[in-house]
């Protein structure tokens, strides 16, 4: 019986250890989410936008460290630009099938540029069903560079642009707006942001798309 009672002990001894060691996560880092529709918004604008924009979104990590699968992918940087079938509105109860051009860190070795479009097809679900094409270029990210959250600044070549900022008093239109899509993958400390410019240039999608002035835009952090 001690024997028994001994073992036991150890074992809850052990397993705090064990959900320590699994809760705690292997890549951090930074993400922007910019749509071609307002995300901070009232149900009445939402709905007029429903089935005809907001189709398409850019979603950009910017690793600050760790590695995905056993690959290290500290400061570097990937984008998906995706197109879907539908408005990308809560893909939590809606979920949409996305195709994507994936931009990849040209910083990134072979092995890493893998692991970064692996790692945004698996943060992104759905949104990213099929690849169209996987595009390696410069990438210069600032996020969270100014003293007021919301800026952020993105340039992937001639392929990506995005300048955000905070969204002010000027920017509330109804006064009944609310974050009212969450963020289009898991991430943490979320807040919206103002779309002064977001546009992408490149092919793969069969379009090309511009956003300005809309509330179209999420900052946060992630970790996996």
């Amino acid at each position: 019986m001690k024997l028994k009672a001994m073992i036991a002990m150890a074992a809850l001894a052990v397993t705090p250890l064990v959900a320590s060691t699994q809760l705690t996560p292997t890549i951090t880092g930074d993400y922007l989410e910019v749509r071609s529709c307002d995300v901070f918004t009232g149900p009445c604008f939402a709905n007029s936008e429903m089935g005809l924009t907001g189709k398409e979104g850019i979603l950009v990590w910017s690793v600050r460290e760790g590695s995905w699968k056993g690959t290290e992918l500290d400061g570097l940087n990937v984008i998906a630009v995706v197109h879907t079938d539908r408005t990308l509105g809560d893909v939590r109860y809606e979920p949409r099938n996305g195709k994507a051009v994936l931009i990849v860190d040209d910083r990134a070795n072979a092995k890493q540029k893998e692991a970064l479009a692996d790692f945004a097809r698996s943060m992104a679900g759905r949104v990213i069903k099929d690849v169209a094409d996987v595009k390696t270029t410069k990438i210069d990210v600032k996020l969270r560079t100014c003293t007021k959250m919301g800026c952020a600044s993105i340039k992937a070549d001639k392929l990506v642009e995005i300048a955000t900022r905070c969204l002010g008093d000027k920017d509330h239109l109804c006064g009944n707006e609310d974050a009212y899509y969450p963020p289009l993958t898991e991430v943490t400390g979320a807040y919206p942001a103002f779309t002064e410019l977001a546009t992408y240039k490149g092919n793969g999608l069969n379009l090309t798309w511009e956003a300005t002035g809309q509330r179209s835009a999420y900052l946060a952090a992630f970790s996996r």
